[in-house]
């Protein structure tokens, strides 16, 4: 297996995974933005993003999919749940609700207040940084009850929704969180596989313009 990287984007999520399984694997790590810094990348993956990943004739450019498939696909130590599951039906709907309704408008914070900085469309990012903090509700209401998001124990639907969580740092949107949301973000960075996954690369540091 290869996967793709850039220190912080998406790609954190299935390096993460990968770690946590113990599976062997080849990283290529890149600057951030790829597609611009590396344009070479573009005959790798012709979209320009991260993460790319291949896996013999398998290639998936989608970070929580790419987390699904291994855990599917190879012995998932627990992380991730069948469809006999009971929390089944919770658990895809948080692997979606990750990247749908999370990280979507944190792409847009992080393009117009940090990559992009044209005070024309600065509302933009605000607007979209209002999204997402009315979007943390169902995230807040879920880990006020409970440790992990499904099923009483760490899944890769922490791992999906945990990056989020983790980015929203980076774009210091963390200031908003709920001290149980800061609480399970918490646990979430002190494993051992996120360490040793965010370890990798130059971690990005951005302004605090939010």
């Amino acid at each position: 297996m290869k996967l793709w990287h850039c220190a912080g984007a998406r790609s954190l999520r299935p390096l993460w995974t990968l770690e946590e399984l113990g599976l062997e694997y080849e990283l290529e790590v890149l600057a951030f933005p790829p597609r611009l810094m590396q344009p070479d990348y573009l005959e790798v993956n012709s979209l320009g993003t991260v993460p790319f990943f291949v896996d013999g004739s398998t290639e998936m450019t989608e970070s929580t999919g790419i987390c699904q498939y291994l855990v599917d696909r190879y012995e998932n130590h627990g992380l991730g749940l069948p469809p006999e599951d009971p929390d089944y039906g919770a658990y895809l709907n948080w692997l979606h609700h990750s990247d749908a309704t999370l990280t979507f408008p944190q792409t847009i914070v992080m393009r117009y207040y940090f990559l992009e900085q044209d005070a024309s469309k600065r509302v933009v990012a605000d607007d979209y940084a209002k999204w997402f903090r009315a979007r943390l509700r169902r995230v807040n209401e879920r880990v006020e009850q409970h440790d992990y998001l499904v099923a009483d124990r760490f899944t890769i639907a922490d791992i999906a929704v945990g990056y989020a969580l983790f980015l929203g740092s980076v774009l210091h949107l963390d200031k908003y969180y709920k001290p149980a949301t800061a609480a399970y973000l918490e646990r979430l960075m002190a494993r051992p596989a996120f360490q040793r996954a965010n370890a990798i690369g130059e971690a990005l540091a951005l302004p605090d313009v939010v």
